[in-house]
């Protein structure tokens, strides 16, 4: 039964965005298993599924190892979909996005080895990236550029 079930849980986050776990738990009834919140966190804790960020922006569960791991890929899928501008000021790099999507920015570029970050904070169409020095800004807003 549980075989079955987890079976049925990496089908489903394969072939859907599922964001949380009462979609989940929809998913799952709707296949014909029913189970409770408790099992299913247990479920997603054995199967070790993580969140990545969907191509909507949105955060959805997925098998670990299948988000994108790709430096530039992720850097410029973010970018297409959200970033509207981007500058520095001193050694902070300022990003705007559309409204919504700051914090998935951030946690996409968290999630990166970007040189000379040191953290990064998102309101709802802002964010900004705290870089070591001037000079790091600089570099990552000329690498920046390269994506939109």
């Amino acid at each position: 039964m549980k075989e079955n079930r987890q079976r049925l849980i990496v089908e489903i986050i394969t072939n859907n965005d599922i964001e949380t776990q009462n979609q989940l738990l929809d998913a799952l009834e709707a296949a014909g298993v029913t189970s409770t919140q408790a099992t299913i966190s247990r479920d997603i804790k054995e199967l070790r599924l993580v969140k990545e960020l969907s191509p909507r922006g949105t955060y959805r569960y997925a098998l670990p190892g299948t988000e994108v791991t790709n430096h530039s890929d992720r850097l410029r899928s973010i970018f297409r979909e959200c970033v509207v501008s981007f500058a520095t000021a001193r050694n902070i790099v300022v990003l705007k996005t559309l409204p919504g999507l700051a914090s998935a920015a951030c946690s996409a570029i968290d999630g990166m080895e970007v040189r000379d970050l040191v953290g990064s904070i998102a309101g709802d169409d802002t964010a900004f990236l705290a870089m070591r020095d001037d000079e790091g800004a600089e570099r990552l807003c000329r690498e920046l550029q390269q994506y939109i």
